[in-house]
């Protein structure tokens, strides 16, 4: 049943005597006339369970028999709703969206009541779900229910306990499994790709989406300007891109560049995320009147059926650090083949990877000297540990020592995935006599096919500072360089194959060679 039970065995129920079934059959023709039900959608308080149940289908349009029928909820299923409708305060068109992976209830959270003494907790989903009405119904026979029917529910209720024992078991078995791998990884250990590190991929995805869940990311990735500003601009200034067109986002978050093109005039619009952000993106889209326009899917946009053969227009935010760390390309790459219409573009449509060499020896010291000295102690085997590490910070624009050199030029509508994995030549012309302490790497974004007004940004160090910042790579000894000379080197770029979404950079300057990590 539907309520908190401290007590599953069966001795615990009553022996049920006909006076005892009359007074329970009183009982029902009587109800509290002090009975007050909150709705779930709205500040109405109303006399009944059925009541607020017909209250919320004829008012708000949502069935709850319907979502324990859709989602397959039982009992506890049951509670997380009403506790996650009530703790949230979602819309009810929401409830509805097609679902991808876990439903936003699932957490243990919800199992505590948002409402105190909350009827809907009270009642049974079996009669619930098996009414014609949105209210409990009775057996057949329109009578009490018998002593032997609460013996089986209790029966079922112990099952289910035990079920959620067995499964709890095997979750600590993979946990442990999990953790195991995890450490052989961290050791070096001779891990298979096929085997173990494949268990783990799906563990990684889930908690780099997880990640985006978290509403702080998102609030700095709005309040970042020159990003967002950037996207705007190139919406609202070329509306011939998005009018009467169909638009897919990729990686929607909450839904800022689905907006913009809504407002640009787009017809429809399809968003999809993996993160559980996309619920609030949900409600976004509807307080702003622009659920008729775009549609909200969860999940992985490799795994979702869209509701549309082909697209015109997909736009995506999937810039990482150095550009390429996170590889939310690929998905943007899989989105471009699968359903981009013929003539249709991606937005951004080109982007550029640039190199400079950077002359810090202040920096230098703080990360790398420090570690000859340590309090007395020499810690120089540190080196080796801290150099590989790839730093994401703002560079002072004054440390640049070279001009940039382009390493790498992307166009996103011609671009393969096995592309992105690239090995290069690079030169420096140098533009200062001092020593070159680090390579700094950034890029350029451009908004320019098919628009009449073309829209660009950096985030190099020489420009307003974005969330991205700029990558350094410093190197373990600082190599002399005078005005107007040319540092020769060479790049490598690849994934790291026990983590696809992380970044191995192999940078060789002046014959000497250092891989470095972005992660």
């Amino acid at each position: 049943m539907a309520r908190y039970m401290e007590n599953n065995d069966a001795e615990d129920f009553p022996d049920l005597s006909d006076s005892d079934d009359d007074q329970w059959q009183s009982m029902e023709e009587s109800p509290d006339s002090n009975l007050k039900v909150l709705c779930l959608f709205c500040d109405r308080w109303l006399n009944s369970v059925d009541d607020t149940l017909s209250h919320c289908k004829s008012e708000h349009e949502v069935d709850v028999a319907s979502l324990l029928r859709i989602y397959k909820l039982d009992d506890y299923g049951y509670i997380k709703l009403i506790n996650y409708i009530r703790t949230v305060k979602c819309s009810g068109e929401s409830l509805f969206i097609a679902q991808e992976g876990a439903l936003p209830w699932e957490s243990d959270d919800y199992m505590r009541p948002s409402l105190q003494d909350d009827p809907l907790l009270q009642i049974d989903i079996e009669d619930l779900c098996g009414a014609e009405g949105p209210g409990p119904c009775r057996e057949q026979d329109g009578g009490p229910q018998s002593s032997s029917a609460l013996m089986q529910r209790a029966q079922r209720a112990e099952e289910r306990a035990q079920r959620a024992e067995e499964a709890l078991a095997r979750a600590m078995e993979d946990l442990h499994r999990l953790k195991q791998l995890a450490q052989g990884l961290v050791l070096n250990a001779d891990v298979s790709v096929g085997g173990a590190v494949a268990d783990l991929r799906e563990d990684e995805d889930e908690a780099y989406f997880s990640s985006y869940g978290h509403y702080a990311i998102h609030e700095e990735m709005l309040k970042d300007k020159v990003r967002t500003e950037s996207y705007r601009d190139f919406a609202y200034l070329n509306p011939d891109v998005f009018r009467g067109k169909v638009v897919l986002d990729v990686g929607c978050g909450t839904g800022i560049l689905s907006m913009f093109a809504a407002r640009s005039g787009a017809r429809k619009v399809i968003a999809v995320d993996q993160s559980d952000i996309v619920y609030q993106a949900m409600d976004i889209v509807r307080s702003n009147n622009l659920q008729e326009v775009i549609t909200l899917i969860k999940g992985r946009i490799e795994d979702v059926d869209l509701p549309v053969e082909k697209v015109d227009v997909i736009i995506s935010e999937w810039m990482g650090y150095f550009l390429l760390f996170e590889s939310m390309l690929d998905s943007v790459l899989y989105a471009r083949d699968r359903y981009l219409a013929d003539g249709g573009s991606v937005y951004p449509d080109s982007c550029s990877l640039s190199l400079a060499a950077v002359g810090d020896e202040r920096r230098h010291r703080e990360r790398i000297a420090f570690w000859d000295d340590v309090y007395g102690f020499g810690m120089a085997c540190m080196k080796r540990a801290v150099v590989p590490e790839a730093a994401v910070e703002v560079l002072d624009s004054g440390t640049l020592i070279s001009d940039p050199a382009v390493v790498r030029t992307i166009d996103c509508n011609a671009v393969c995935v096995s592309e992105l994995e690239f090995e290069t030549d690079f030169c420096l012309k140098i533009t200062h006599n001092t020593l070159c302490t680090a390579i700094v790497g950034y890029f350029d974004i451009f908004f320019d096919k098919n628009c009449e007004n073309k829209v660009t940004f950096s985030t190099g160090p020489q420009c307003t500072k974005t969330h991205w910042k700029q990558t350094v790579f410093l190197l373990e000894n600082p190599i002399p360089v005078q005005t107007g000379e040319e540092l020769n080197g060479r790049i490598a770029v690849r994934k790291n194959r026990k983590d696809p979404r992380a970044l191995l950079v192999s940078l060789s300057v002046r014959d000497v060679k250092q891989t470095y990590s972005l992660q």
